[in-house]
């Protein structure tokens, strides 16, 4: 079996960031977590070997025991970081550069007067973090259905993980639900998750099948499996090595593989040698239904750390 692997995949430079600073940190025990610092299992582990703490990104308001305190790269609002400052807690702030573009972003639209639109996934801890700091908006995961929205003064950003095709559709129904609007729209899709889609584009004509590595509640990885699946390519989303099984290769002859951004160098290093080594059995064995390989729990039967 031949295996192609994506042109751009793997680590971002903000999660790289974050992990150098984890990296760095003597006292791991004296240190709080808020959430996910990447949405990676294999690295939570390691966090928890070394001894920090972590919190739920669903629980929030309670105060961390431990006085330092641990921003992930996903980001927090201006509001929840000041409220941390003034219970006393020194905060080590791994945000990613380009989420803290998205919150500026937000915030300029609001001073402006609009009501901001923010395209992503309701309740994601990034988003979370962009509309706290809002008097009001609205959240859409995509253009169906667009809600009555309380002005035509609008202003839209966007989770830096949104596909880029989603993006625009939401814009185009927004255009078509209020035609006499003025609508100021700010890109802020990160680059590397356009490069990483892009990748899977371009790959797609040339493999039979695609691996795709990374956290099954990871925004960016979900959608590289989500951009192969749409195009009627056999897809399998693993988090590592343990997953992979040799009867759902049966037929394939040409492999991709991409990975998410938080997914690490050694993980898609192992993948791509086990790929690169497997033997598919022979097409008269029943094959194996790639169904459950391909769908995470939260997208069953509906649609989970910037």
């Amino acid at each position: 079996m031949r295996v192609f692997r994506a042109a751009h995949l793997g680590f971002c430079f903000g999660v790289r960031d974050a992990l150098k600073v984890v990296a760095q940190v003597p006292n791991p025990a004296e240190v709080t977590i808020r959430g996910e610092l990447v949405h990676n299992p294999l690295v939570l582990h390691q966090l928890d070997d070394r001894g920090f703490h972590r919190e739920p990104e669903t629980q929030r308001d309670a105060l961390p025991a431990t006085r330092q305190v641990m921003v992930t790269a996903h980001g927090i609002s201006d509001r929840e970081r000041h409220r941390l400052l003034a219970a006393g807690k020194e905060l080590i702030d791994t945000t990613c550069p380009l989420v803290t573009r998205v919150h500026r972003a937000a915030q300029q639209l609001a001073q402006e007067g609009r009501h901001v639109i923010v395209i992503g996934r309701p309740g994601h801890v990034e988003v979370q973090g962009i509309v706290e700091d809002l008097p009001h908006c609205t959240v859409l995961a995509g253009p169906h259905p667009i809600p009555d929205l309380p002005s035509r003064f609008l202003g839209v950003v966007c989770q830096s993980t949104t596909p880029p095709r989603l993006a625009a559709e939401v814009v185009a129904a927004l255009r078509a639900r209020f035609p006499e609007a003025d609508l100021q729209v700010v890109d802020t899709i990160c680059q590397p998750t356009r490069d990483r889609q892009q990748a899977v584009l371009d790959l797609l004509p040339q493999i039979d099948a695609l691996v795709v590595v990374g956290g099954k509640n990871s925004n960016n990885t979900r959608e590289l499996a989500r951009l192969a699946q749409e195009r009627g390519v056999r897809t399998l989303h693993i988090e590592h090595l343990a997953e992979l099984d040799p009867r759902w290769f049966q037929g394939v002859e040409t492999c991709g593989l991409t990975a998410g951004t938080s997914t690490l160098d050694s993980t898609v290093a192992d993948v791509e040698a086990a790929l690169r080594t497997l033997v598919p059995p022979p097409t008269a064995e029943p094959s194996i239904s790639p169904t459950p390989a391909t769908r995470s729990p939260e997208e069953c039967p509906s649609l989970g750390a910037a």
